[in-house]
């Protein structure tokens, strides 16, 4: 007996003594009274094979073994050669068309002298899988549960945005960095500390056997050149004539910048991009020095732009927003609200709080850039209250955020 074999039975064995989970399920091929046990209808197997893959691949992957009981009793099954290629081939058969399966087994395996087959899927990240009948199904906990597959798209959409920050990058190395910038960082954080281990430091690189390997955060902060990773590194400022933004003869942008660079780039630059759009006199301030008077609140505009580019899904390769409308200001960041914050929270300012991308957070926190998303609306809101302005409006769809400011009715 061959050891891939071997080390499969030892496997189904443990599979079996572990019992039914999140990751693995068990279907009994025989129906009928104890005493009087007969093979179940193929067709039967096949719906059942099918579902159970769909669900484990629509959520972490998983294993299912057809002749084992619930309990895990190995019962077997008794169905002829043809029957058993029938269920064999379920996986492809009984899965929608333009679905495939991640698929990593489908076989026949001797267990106590009976005759099981075993199958393993792991977790699909590239698509939503679908039944032949067009049904998506996901397992959760110990059962297969129907889900949307809008649902599903929207989750993965989230996994791979709070994922997109600590990713490693291919060919980047460190001469890619803004060197200046990131040694006066590393001189803040910890006197006599080296580019290389301030990145180590604050998990922005790690060590590997050929050298020093950057993850996006390090390059979407610091980059010299931040387009040759991330295209739309950017944020765009459109002053518009009117309330409403019109398409074609009608078309009403008046001014349309785009402010290009890394995160701390942006960061300097947007802000003196759109001041001028929203200063509207120049008065003798308490120091009898002159100062700008802006529309809508100096710190309410620079967190709003802060907070948008800092929490924004940089896994969408779109940019951040800003339309200047007659009667108000509005800022939209690429990615839907987090599913673990909501807007009446935010709202209601109890102080939720989360970041997309933890590690561009982190870094701008101990820089004193940025608070939690939390944080930085409070004190919009508190801003907004404080120059009797009414309370920005926030909004959240499945592909992007936007908070606006409003002047006064």
């Amino acid at each position: 007996m061959s050891t891939e074999i071997l080390l499969l039975q030892e496997r189904v064995r443990n599979t079996i003594q572990l019992g039914e989970s999140h990751f693995r399920e068990f279907k009994s091929a025989l129906a009928g009274k104890a005493s009087q046990k007969k093979p179940r209808p193929v067709k039967e197997i096949c719906k059942d094979i099918a579902e159970a893959l769909v669900a484990f691949a629509n959520a972490d992957g998983g294993e299912l073994l057809v002749g084992v009981e619930d309990d895990g009793a190995i019962s077997g099954v008794q169905h002829n050669e043809q029957e058993i290629e029938r269920m064999l081939a379920a996986p492809k058969t009984h899965i929608h068309a333009d679905s495939l399966l991640p698929l990593m087994a489908a076989t026949k395996i001797e267990i106590d002298g009976k005759l099981l087959l075993f199958f393993s899927v792991s977790k699909g990240t590239t698509e939503i899988y679908q039944l032949s009948d067009g049904r998506c199904v996901r397992r959760k906990d110990k059962s297969t549960m129907p889900v949307a597959i809008k649902r599903l798209q929207f989750e993965r959409q989230e996994v791979r945005s709070r994922e997109f920050d600590r990713q490693f990058v291919d060919g980047a190395t460190v001469n890619d960095l803004d060197l200046p910038l990131v040694q006066t960082l590393a001189d803040h954080y910890l006197r006599g500390l080296s580019v290389e281990r301030y990145l180590q430091q604050t998990g922005l690189a790690e060590y590997a056997m050929n050298g020093i390997r950057l993850r996006m955060a390090a390059l979407l902060l610091f980059a010299q050149d931040v387009q040759r990773w991330h295209p739309r590194s950017q944020v765009r400022i459109l002053k518009v004539a009117g309330t409403q933004l019109q398409a074609g003869e009608n078309y009403n942008v008046i001014s349309d910048e785009i402010v290009h660079g890394n995160i701390f780039e942006l960061l300097a630059k947007s802000w003196e991009q759109l001041r001028s759009f929203l200063a509207y006199k120049t008065e003798l301030g308490t120091e009898a020095k002159f100062e700008q008077k802006y529309l809508y609140p100096e710190w309410a505009c620079r967190e709003a732009i802060i907070n948008a580019i800092a929490h924004r899904d940089y896994s969408i390769q779109n940019g951040v927003e800003v339309f200047i409308f007659d009667d108000r200001l509005e800022f939209k960041s690429p990615g839907a609200l987090l599913s673990t914050l909501t807007l009446e929270a935010l709202q209601e300012l109890e102080g939720a709080h989360e970041s997309r991308n933890v590690l561009i957070a982190k870094v701008l926190r101990e820089n004193k850039y940025v608070r939690e998303l939390g944080e930085g609306f409070k004190r919009i809101f508190a801003l907004m209250a404080q120059h009797q302005l009414p309370k920005p409006v926030l909004y959240s769809n499945t592909l992007w955020f936007s908070l606006s400011f409003r002047q006064k009715a």
